[in-house]
């Protein structure tokens, strides 16, 4: 059985798309696939912590956890929406969800209430065709959605919910992105990277501020939602803000979301500042002038453990230097001769080098 216990079903209609009007234009719609995997049920981490009369940090995952440990995995999230979605349709979603449209007040009807916010993420994500069917059980996590062929999706809210209706927008974020995903077919080799990669595209389509802003703290207890570190999210965050000149600091309800983003926001910088591109610093390019003229005298490669960029002996022509686009991540290859100019073909940005 679905649920364990009897729950109040929800239908969320999501609006059909007219002809010609298709979520990405020029390109399939999002329909189920038409040979669908077989079903599987995503689970959104949630992990309330509670301060233990020792003081230390107790939950059902253990403390959260915070810093850069999925960067690889987020980064290459970004990179596989750039390849699958085309710079054309990441730009149809400049405009984030707005606070205003999944606004949850107590008052509020629970069911009528989260059928509203359903259809707003279904509506953000230009999902055809599709009809969320919600329900509230007592479980661990704190959501997850049944995928199937479509066009009815079944997604499980956690009973708790019922009384922090506020961030029944993340919940649903989260999982509305496994739809979103699901008729797309992308997906990461593992759950736990096909979770990190729901959670970047909700983030860096613009509904995964919601995400962020579920972290709270106080002194007696916390609170996460999602698979990303604060951090990480505060980071996709601020990719997409470089990007769409966006400023989500504004919607933050809770402060530690703000200390994130700006931490996430510093690392991002840091990502356009690495050799060979113009804005990087002193140290950085000394290094990489050494690297540089270690690959010219061997005909090796010669970056340092750890570098962003390396280099590539080429004896039919000069030297090249490949590195990761700021934006997109994906690798770009120019050849090393000074001062270039290079466009990324995936997401195109121009970018100044000095190779």
């Amino acid at each position: 059985m679905l649920w364990h216990a009897p729950a109040k079903l929800v239908r969320i209609m999501g609006t059909a798309a007219q002809p010609g009007q298709g979520p990405h234009s020029g390109q399939t719609p999002l329909r189920p696939p038409a040979h669908p995997r077989r079903r599987v049920k995503p689970r959104l981490e949630w992990n309330p912590v509670r301060t233990s009369s020792g003081g230390a940090d107790v939950a059902n995952g253990g403390p959260v956890e915070h810093g850069f440990p999925h960067l690889d995995t987020v980064r290459a999230s970004i990179t596989a929406l750039y390849k699958r979605l085309s710079y054309d349709t990441i730009h149809t979603f400049a405009t984030s969800v707005a606070p205003a449209d999944v606004a949850f007040a107590d008052t509020d009807d629970l069911h009528l209430g989260a059928q509203r916010v359903a259809r707003e993420m279904v509506r953000h994500y230009r999902l055809p065709d599709a009809r969320m069917i919600i329900g509230f059980r007592e479980m661990t996590h704190a959501a997850n959605v049944e995928l199937a062929a479509g066009p009815e999706y079944f997604i499980e809210l956690n009973d708790r919910f019922r009384t922090h209706r506020r961030d029944i927008g993340a919940a649903l974020a989260h999982e509305v992105m496994h739809v979103y995903l699901h008729r797309l077919d992308l997906s990461f080799p593992g759950t736990r990277d096909t979770e990190i990669l729901t959670d970047t595209a909700a983030t860096y389509l613009g509904a995964g501020w919601l995400l962020l802003d579920a972290y709270r703290e106080d002194a007696a207890s916390s609170q996460k939602l999602g698979y990303l570190t604060p951090e990480e999210f505060g980071y996709v965050l601020a990719k997409r803000a470089l990007v769409f000149g966006e400023d989500p600091a504004i919607w933050f309800t809770s402060p530690q979301a703000y200390t994130a983003y700006t931490k996430g926001m510093a690392q991002a910088r840091r990502d356009e500042q690495q050799p060979p591109l113009t804005a990087a610093g002193w140290a950085g390019r000394r290094r990489y002038a050494k690297d540089r003229r270690y690959a010219q005298d061997h005909h090796a490669p010669g970056s340092h453990l750890g570098a962003p960029y390396a280099f590539t002996p080429d004896t039919r022509g000069p030297l090249r230097v490949s590195f990761p686009c700021p934006t997109c991540h994906q690798r770009i290859r120019v050849p090393v001769r000074g001062r270039v100019r290079a466009r990324c073909a995936l997401c195109r940005t121009v970018l100044e080098c000095d190779t």
